[in-house]
């Protein structure tokens, strides 16, 4: 499909097909189960501090940002020793992700405001929508153009003003609200409308709109991983809707994307439920400076240093050090070093998380 063949939504086809139908069922139940299970975790911070990170980290490496665990986390400790670029991106992805998060549960909205205000932090600038023309998608290995977006700017300004009002006006289409994150996820990759960070400003609105339709109440459910697995049949699927008007394998494609995610991201938090009660109960029989906010701390922060200690705890720099090097002297966690300062690994919660 080239610009000029973008309509306007709503489509006007039927996106309820009976196979579309019958997928249905079992990604709600996914869904339903995975916002029961995070409802239990004490700190909400823990989940998407902890999930956050790892989306941040596949959303990037689709766009070929590449940054190691062990990098994204020493980031997050903003040590004046480690500087990487591709780290500080894959930062800038969680700050977006809790700033749309912010906006989402302040108006209950997901508005071109608010999605410009997350690629602004993305991007770490404000360039806002393209105004220049040259934006198209290229065949990575013969350079051939897929699919050219939207040149002119007062096209991807009536695109997005219809956009925006198709996402939070319920009566344009009546239809389940997973089969219109498919259609909201495919408009915005087509308009394309910024110079850079399209795909990963894509990716946040996808979990944005499932909490704004209250099918989750916490940003923790991210498709990167299942797009990165997935990836040619993801680019296929979507020129198949561009070129031919095809929709039903595109949108089967993003709803088994959520029942797939939502059932690991299930195991995952159970996981992690079953080691944070384990170490709850060493902490708790060994430690006589246990509580519940030490605890979240190490689970909030796979890496942890004095710092988020003192806030955390409301303690002082000598206090927390003392804590966190008895914890390391006794295997509970592991101390290292970073230039002149000095970080604890959550190793056992570290391993559950980079182990995918």
């Amino acid at each position: 499909m080239t610009n000029w063949g973008l309509k306007e939504l709503p489509l006007n086809i039927d996106v309820e097909t009976k196979k579309i139908l019958k997928a249905l069922p079992v990604a709600h139940a996914a869904l339903a189960e995975l916002k029961g299970i995070a409802s239990t975790i004490p700190s909400q911070n823990i989940l998407i501090n902890t999930l956050g990170l790892q989306e941040a980290k596949d959303s990037s490496a689709i766009e070929n940002i590449i940054t190691t665990h062990d990098e994204l986390y020493k980031s997050g400790l903003n040590l004046d020793a480690f500087k990487s670029l591709e780290a500080k991106e894959v930062q800038n992805y969680i700050s977006a992700l809790k700033k749309g998060f912010e906006l989402i549960t302040k108006y209950g909205l997901l508005t071109n405001k608010t999605i410009l205000q997350i690629q602004e932090v993305l991007e770490d600038n404000n360039a806002g929508f393209r105004k220049l023309p040259g934006t198209a998608l290229k065949n990575a290995a013969t350079g051939e153009t897929i699919y050219t977006s939207p040149q002119n700017y007062e096209e991807i300004m009536r695109l997005m003003a219809n956009l925006e009002k198709y996402i939070n006006d319920s009566t344009l289409q009546d239809c389940d609200p997973l089969i219109k994150m498919a259609i909201i996820h495919f408009q915005f990759e087509s308009i394309h409308p910024f110079y850079d960070g399209n795909g990963r400003t894509g990716r946040i609105i996808n979990i944005l709109y499932l909490i704004m339709e209250k099918l989750q109440n916490l940003p923790i459910l991210y498709l990167s991983n299942y797009i990165i697995k997935h990836k040619s049949q993801y680019y296929k699927f979507l020129q198949q809707a561009r070129d031919e008007n095809l929709w039903e394998d595109w949108i089967l494609f993003m709803i088994k994307g959520v029942e797939e995610t939502a059932k690991e991201t299930i195991e995952l938090i159970k996981k992690i439920k079953d080691l944070m009660l384990d170490y709850k109960h060493r902490l708790r029989d060994n430690y006589k400076f246990y509580s519940q906010d030490l605890l979240n701390n190490l689970f909030k922060h796979p890496y942890t240093k004095i710092e988020f200690i003192v806030n955390d705890l409301g303690v002082s720099r000598l206090t927390a050090a003392n804590y966190l090097n008895k914890l390391s002297d006794d295997g509970m966690l592991r101390k290292d070093k970073l230039g002149t300062g000095n970080f604890y690994i959550n190793e056992e919660l570290f391993e559950l998380l980079t182990k995918r």
